[in-house]
């Protein structure tokens, strides 16, 4: 039986935290930011968590 991959896309988008739950990065930092506010981009720079609904399509993708 074949060893299992990580999907190397996802690895470098999320990270486990200690309790278990997925760290991500936020969305919408890309381009066209002179039209966003500097509260709003600063508040970008921060790090979501992946939704419950999503943790195990996650998981699935980051086992190793």
């Amino acid at each position: 039986m074949p060893k299992k991959k990580t999907n190397r896309a996802a690895a470098k988008r999320f990270r486990k935290t200690g309790s278990g739950k997925f760290k991500r990065s936020k969305a919408y930092k890309g381009h066209l930011l002179s039209s966003k506010s500097s509260k709003r981009k600063r508040n970008l720079r921060k790090s979501g968590l992946v939704d419950k609904a999503d943790a195990g399509r996650v998981r699935r993708l980051l086992a190793s």
